[in-house]
């Protein structure tokens, strides 16, 4: 089949050109028999990160309203994770790759889907006693569909982009024969993005404003009260989510980090802009030239006061930090990922604290590229995986490794502060194009951030339906983990 990605999200737009695909519906289980590192270090406490970003007052609770937990994308959950052993799980068939899954406060789960056949984004409601699929909603595709970063609101309503262009929140509903999804709200975004452009990422402010920004580097806000739309270009492509903390918005271009506030009318103003090193073409494992980061706002008092990125440099990506409230120079700069000749990531980071956690997807076999992606350089490369750890100094003026990690994650991991451990879904075996879909094992395993040390992997499956294709599980407030697939989602739970 030719590979030729749905529009708009560049990580859904890689899930669904593969040529094999699973019925829909139905649920598959089984026991994951957990294996655990002998003699590993105590865990640290869950108060040596954090503290956790501010609750934004018009998403969700944090750890589970956005891809990567919270407005500000720091990759942390209040939530713990699924016990170190005796793990079970089971499989929701959905025949879509599944991106983004959020927890709503009643504790239903939605999962913003795209289908294999017929590329159709559709929003399912997961039951979270079982993960059965209660309800579905199919949206209108087009080239304005932005089908990854969508958010759940204050109102356990998913907020996202259809392909009409509208900014649409979906809301669930029980009725007498059972449960509904339906488009609670709907405002029309006009001629804000332009014809051929996409929307790639959303967030609401602390003024309830909804910041978006485009694949072609427009910027902009929009009141769905009055449905007035402000927005500014900045003639650089973005390919990653945004991040607000109260007062500031970030956004990644592919050749730099705009720090941004709104004007008293809501027009985005530039704060300021800071150019990185975007390396001299893209690499394999990543997806498009530039960073492969969304912002993430992080800090040891607030969570807000630094905002970080890593960079596309030449052979190994820098960690870039900044102070949101200072200005385009960084307080750090350090090469990440060296245990290896070369690196580069694809994934947002874990950010909490005074530290930073990085993974590595140099040379990962996506399925296929977004449309219009430059050839990489090398052609491609083998998938070595790992993560590191970096932190900042105390005194807020420079940045040290902490620790390097060979674990190959498969999926972005996640750090509970809760427990004070790190979540993740690791590969081994064949990891070339081919063995990565079909012959491929994939584990549920947990990190200890004090060390970088694997405490437990658990089995889970073998091949493309268990494929997390480098997306994050998200935490529900029981401890169950829900991790999006390329067929579907995997609920991860206690025995």
């Amino acid at each position: 089949m030719p590979l030729s990605p749905p529009t708009g999200g560049r990580l859904a737009a890689l899930a669904f050109s593969f040529a094999l695909a699973l019925g829909a519906g139905g649920l598959t289980a089984g026991p994951a028999a957990a294996s655990a590192a002998a003699s590993v270090p105590v865990s640290a406490s869950a108060s040596a990160y954090g503290p956790q970003a501010p609750q934004n007052p018009f998403t969700a609770a944090n750890g589970a309203a956005t891809m990567h937990g919270d407005s500000a994308s720091s990759g942390t959950t209040a939530y713990p994770g699924p016990a170190t052993s005796g793990i079970s799980y089971s499989r929701t068939a959905l025949a879509s790759a599944c991106p983004t899954v959020v927890v709503g406060g009643d504790g239903y789960v939605i999962a913003l889907c795209t289908t294999i056949f017929g590329r159709t984004p559709t929003v399912h409601l997961l039951d979270p006693a079982t993960g059965a699929d209660l309800a579905s909603l199919a949206l209108p595709k087009g080239s304005l569909f932005g089908g990854v970063y969508a958010y759940l609101d204050n109102a356990d309503r998913l907020v996202v982009v259809d392909g009409s262009n509208n900014l649409v929140r979906v809301g669930h509903h029980r009725t007498g024969s059972g449960w509904e999804l339906r488009i609670d709200q709907s405002t029309p975004l006009g001629g804000a993005v332009p014809a051929g452009d996409n929307i790639v990422g959303l967030t609401p402010d602390w003024d309830g404003r909804v910041w978006f920004a485009t694949s072609g580097g427009v910027i902009g806000t929009v009141d769905t009260g009055t449905g007035t739309v402000r927005s500014i270009s900045t003639g650089e492509g973005v390919q990653n989510s945004i991040s607000t903390v109260p007062g500031r918005t970030a956004v990644a271009t592919d050749h730099a980090l705009y720090l941004l506030s709104a004007a008293p009318d809501g027009t985005p103003v530039v704060d300021w802009r800071a150019p990185y090193d975007r390396g001299p073409a893209r690499k394999p494992g990543q997806l498009s030239w530039g960073t492969g980061t969304t912002p993430s706002f992080f800090g040891p008092e607030h969570g807000t006061e630094y905002v970080t990125i890593v960079d596309n440099a030449d052979p190994h990506g820098n960690l870039l930090v900044y102070r949101a409230a200072g200005g385009p120079d960084p307080i750090c700069r350090i090469p990440v990922l060296t245990q290896y000749a070369r690196s580069g990531t694809e994934d947002a980071v874990i950010a909490s604290g005074r530290s930073v956690f990085v993974t590595n997807t140099y040379g990962y076999p996506y399925p296929a590229l977004p449309e219009g992606a430059p050839a990489s350089q090398p052609s491609s490369a083998n998938f070595d995986g790992g993560l590191s750890r970096i932190d900042v100094n105390a005194e807020g003026t420079g940045c040290s490794v902490v620790w390097n990690s060979t674990v190959k994650s498969a999926a972005l991991p996640r750090l509970s502060l809760a427990d004070g451990k790190i979540y993740t879904v690791s590969v081994t075996g064949p990891t070339g194009s081919a063995g990565l879909n079909t012959f491929a094992q994939y584990h549920h395993a947990v990190i200890e951030p004090a060390t970088g040390t694997q405490l437990t992997s658990s089995f889970l499956g073998i091949g493309l339906v268990y494929n997390p294709l480098q997306m994050r599980g998200t935490a529900a407030p029981d401890g169950t983990l829900y991790q999006g697939t390329e067929t579907g989602v995997v609920r991860i739970s206690r025995r």
